[in-house]
């Protein structure tokens, strides 16, 4: 696959990676002085454990020519109230840090995390595509992956030209709002899918939240079904399983949540990559639905 002429936007994997990073006219640091395809690579490993393990993992090695995105501190706005534990960062914000990273609007941007992408590799994928953005994929097995195929991992810090803030505003028309899902509570189920693990949804454990549970008429599609060996499925078995889970909904009707905003987006990932496209993330998720005692509570399957 060429970088040049496919764009990569949903997944790619290690071999095409590492043949785009070797191909002529595909360049990684100067987005702006020279021809070819800019290849911007983005490490976003990230442990709801441990916060501050992200970084030191990026200093102790990455891919050649990547960058390093924090969760909290780039792909949330923590200063914000009543939207879950990583609402959406500020546009004008995000836009910065994208220019600050080298990433314009013709960038061939490529995000990985420490394996499957759901923490918080596809995160970034997704407020790319909020931004407008198109040419940006999620690493298939991510750092693990890259590692297993016998490639190096570097410690050498890059430092991107900068761009002007990138032109752009993130849509919020594809996230879904906390009144939305209110509204459609009664819908037939389908609508609504949690990616929480199967635990988590039924309220009998709850590790990171103050209340345990699921918003009442959620299915449970937990996104460690849709990989194997850190890997996203075979196409076609995820492609009717997911099927299956939304029924007779069509994408666009779907609204994909999580514990907060993050392992919903790898659900989505999953989606757009077997050709179901059109889904949206209620970006509170869980810890935003209850931030409002009003709201009901469901347990159980």
């Amino acid at each position: 696959m060429s970088v040049i002429d496919t764009p990569w936007t949903t997944v790619v994997d290690v071999a095409s990676l590492q043949a785009g990073l070797t191909q002529e006219g595909v360049r990684l640091v100067d987005a702006r002085a020279t021809p070819g395809t800019a290849l911007r690579i983005v490490d976003a490993r990230f442990s709801l454990a441990d916060p501050q393990s992200g970084a030191a993992q990026f200093a102790a090695g990455h891919l050649p020519g990547a960058v390093h995105a924090d969760l909290d501190r780039d792909l949330s706005d923590k200063s914000t109230t009543g939207h879950g534990r990583h609402p959406l960062p500020d546009s004008d914000v995000f836009a910065a840090t994208l220019g600050r990273w080298g990433i314009g609007p013709d960038t061939q941007v490529v995000v990985y995390d420490g394996a499957e992408g759901s923490m918080a590799a596809a995160r970034l994928w997704w407020l790319l595509r909020l931004m407008g953005h198109r040419q940006v994929a999620v690493l298939d097995g991510g750092a693990a992956a890259w590692q297993r195929a016998g490639l190096p991992l570097v410690t050498d810090a890059v430092a991107p030209e900068p761009l002007p803030p990138y032109p752009g505003r993130l849509d919020v028309t594809q996230v879904a709002s906390a009144d939305e899902v209110a509204a459609r509570l009664k819908h037939s189920p389908g609508w609504l899918v949690d990616a929480r693990a199967n635990e988590r949804f039924r309220g009998e454990v709850e590790p990171l939240d103050p209340i345990a549970g699921h918003v009442p008429g959620a299915v449970n599609r937990p996104f460690a079904l849709n990989v194997v060996d850190g890997h996203l499925r075979p196409a076609e078995e995820l492609r009717a399983e997911l099927q299956q889970v939304i029924g007779q909904h069509e994408p666009s009707q779907v609204v994909l949540m999580c514990g907060s905003g993050v392992t919903a987006c790898h659900l989505l990932l999953a989606m757009e990559s077997v050709g179901l496209g059109g889904a949206r993330i209620y970006a509170d998720s869980w810890s935003g639905w209850i931030s409002d005692e009003g709201r009901p509570v469901a347990t159980g399957a």
